[in-house]
């Protein structure tokens, strides 16, 4: 690499604490539960109850896991009575779980096709 493109993408590196901070974030996103949840939110908001039967889960299981979501911002509660109801924090995360999606549904489509052509 020449000293010249080594400025360049250094001066357009992420700081410790970006990269730290995201990092969490895609770590949070790791785990198949929490993803299932975020996809039931990403249709609307919904009270605890419905998503932990919707999961097959106990509102023990879910709330656990809507608290690290929570805690890393992914998701937002409203309390309503009794009720507690989650939505995603922002448009970002549905933008982020709507791309990652995307992906997903690209890369396993293409074998797929790649078969067909045979």
């Amino acid at each position: 690499m020449s000293t010249q493109s080594y400025v360049a993408a250094n001066a357009q590196l992420l700081d410790e604490a970006t990269t730290s901070a995201l990092a969490e974030t895609f770590k949070v996103l790791g785990d198949p539960t929490r993803v299932r949840i975020l996809d039931a939110l990403a249709r609307g908001e919904v009270p605890v109850c419905d998503l932990a039967e919707l999961l097959g889960l106990t509102q023990s299981a879910v709330s656990h896991q809507l608290r690290l979501l929570r805690g890393a911002r992914l998701v937002k509660p409203r309390r309503d009575g009794k009720h507690i109801y989650y939505t995603l924090d922002d448009h970002h995360i549905a933008g982020l779980f709507t791309q990652g999606l995307a992906h997903v549904e690209e890369r396993t489509a293409q074998p797929a096709r790649i078969a067909r052509r045979r």
